[in-house]
């Protein structure tokens, strides 16, 4: 039997999307369970299928309660399941997550969503002295086919001590290195949804072998593990 995203999810986030109260969400809390736990399987099994292209260090199942302390959208629960695949790090850098949403809003991630400072300046040094591999990797005709382009936060221009003139600026200037993929509602409920999400997540590798390469060096290539 394959194991799949359950059918009954995406009906229940359209309920709960209606009826996004204490009240309503705590009369359906064991069916909520259920389907949790069916969904927490199929995060495992990628998990699992990830594992023999990659080295899967965690996976986490974000819960479903908002965190609405600091926000205008004081809604008690989140109308989507979301889960993270971490790499075995140090040597291992990149992430992937999987979000489950009805009305075709489901979707894939990889890449860097947050560089922190360090990583960021070595990156983008990187690029400014040779962006040729890395545009190859994002050149690659099923790379590109599979993922597209960078999606996420860049600067309106150059970094600080960065020229605004440089061949490769339009690379250096992004803050955030992420690579999107949508899926429809039909594709999700398919049978063979987790296999094509783990075929995707393969195609990412070379990407994620060339930037785990860039920082775990520094700027001669000499190993900082």
């Amino acid at each position: 039997m394959k194991t799949t995203i359950p059918r009954e999810t995406l009906a229940f986030f359209k309920k709960l999307s209606n009826n996004n109260n204490r009240d309503w969400f705590n009369a359906h809390k064991p069916e909520f369970k259920a389907i949790e736990a069916k969904v927490k399987s199929a995060y495992n099994h990628l998990g699992e299928l990830m594992n023999a292209h990659d080295k899967i260090e965690k996976i986490k199942i974000f819960r479903i309660y908002r965190d609405v302390r600091f926000s205008k959208n004081k809604l008690p629960y989140k109308t989507h399941f979301g889960g993270s695949f971490a790499r075995h790090k140090p040597e291992l850098r990149g992430g992937y997550y999987l979000h489950i949403q009805p009305n075709n809003e489901s979707f894939i991630a990889t890449g860097f969503w947050n560089p922190n400072k360090e990583d960021l300046f070595r990156i983008r040094k990187e690029f400014e002295m040779d962006d040729s591999e890395i545009r190859a990797i994002l050149n690659n005709k099923t790379f590109k086919s599979t993922w597209g382009g960078f999606v996420g936060d860049e600067l309106k221009t150059a970094p600080r001590d960065f020229d605004k003139q440089h061949p490769a600026i339009d690379l250096i200037k992004r803050k955030q290195f992420i690579f999107t993929k949508k899926y429809s509602d039909k594709e999700v409920l398919s049978e063979d949804f987790l296999n094509k999400v783990n075929t995707s997540y393969k195609i990412i590798r070379p990407y994620f072998d060339y930037m785990s390469d860039v920082l775990t060096t520094n700027l001669n290539g000499e190993s900082l593990l």
